[in-house]
């Protein structure tokens, strides 16, 4: 039976992030980088895939290759704004917590989690789960945020920051908010199981100097120059990882999706307003379109 839930979670609910944090804070030039890292990452076709931390859909148009895509994310309203732009076509939304998804075993092929990790408390509870919901020889492309990047080694090394890029353990600058080393991290892959197949080190050319004087798509551009070659030392901000479960794809996955989060139920069964745990008698609304799975009747 799964554990009740044991992290905190860094909720955006009712924030206004994509016009604040993407829109407002001119970051055309990360959009377009990490584009590039998942157009080198990502499989290029499949049957299901999961975004875990899809907030209003911002990457969403690169999944056209998948049959099936769920966007999930702790946020409601970001979900919200998510179905006002990209309509019900081909997708499911789902408002629920990573350490406790409510998606079954082996229920997709591919799982993306971009600008996640970062506010991940327990990044070995997550990855299980992604693990968990991942078919054999699914694949999981993740980004995590770099404590060991060029800009905090000179600053460690010229005495302008107290804390260490070289420690392994993660690096909390706010609450929250992670930094991992990499070494760190690709022993967290492996132990939940995966198989490290390729990274890319992405954002060398996070400055603003750069951002202000350069056009965005160039910039993004000459980074992705040297997102492959740069994965060797990893001394950037991002670091994108595309790695595997073991195992050999099935022919197709159970169009049965859902599990209850509570009590380990799978399938769900469908009512007329939501899903319902036929163990543990809960039922999971579905509300504008969105199946929300961060409160229970």
């Amino acid at each position: 039976m799964p554990k009740e839930l044991h992290a905190a979670l860094c909720d955006y609910e009712g924030s206004h992030y994509r016009t604040d944090f993407w829109e407002g804070q001119g970051r055309e030039f990360e959009d377009k980088a990490e584009r590039i890292a998942l157009r080198h990452l990502l499989p290029p076709y499949g049957m299901r895939l999961v975004e875990i931390g899809a907030g209003f859909g911002r990457l969403a148009d690169m999944y056209s290759p998948f049959d099936e895509i769920v966007l999930l994310d702790y946020s409601f309203s970001l979900l919200q704004e998510a179905r006002e732009r990209l309509g019900n076509e081909n997708i499911t939304y789902v408002a629920a917590n990573i350490y406790q998804m409510p998606l079954s075993t082996g229920a997709v092929d591919t799982a993306v989690m971009v600008r996640v990790a970062h506010h991940l408390a327990d990044i070995p509870s997550a990855l299980g789960e992604i693990s968990r919901i991942l078919c054999n020889g699914g694949t999981l492309v993740m980004e995590y945020a770099n404590k060991r990047h060029i800009k905090a080694i000179l600053r460690y090394l010229l005495g302008r920051q107290r804390w260490s890029p070289f420690s392994p353990e993660p690096y909390e600058f706010v609450t929250l908010n992670f930094d991992f080393h990499p070494s760190w991290m690709t022993r967290q892959l492996l132990t939940a199981g995966f198989h490290i197949e390729t990274e890319r080190a992405v954002s060398h050319l996070r400055m603003g100097l750069l951002k202000r004087h350069v056009p965005a798509d160039l910039l993004a551009r000459m980074d992705g120059w040297l997102q492959q070659p740069g994965s060797v030392l990893k001394l950037s901000p991002s670091i994108f990882v595309r790695a595997r479960r073991p195992g050999k794809l099935p022919p197709s996955l159970n169009k049965d999706i859902f599990r209850c989060p509570i009590c380990g139920t799978e399938p769900l069964a469908a009512t007329p307003d939501g899903v319902a745990c036929p163990n543990c008698n809960r039922v999971w609304p579905l509300r504008d379109g969105i199946y929300d799975f961060k409160n229970v009747t």
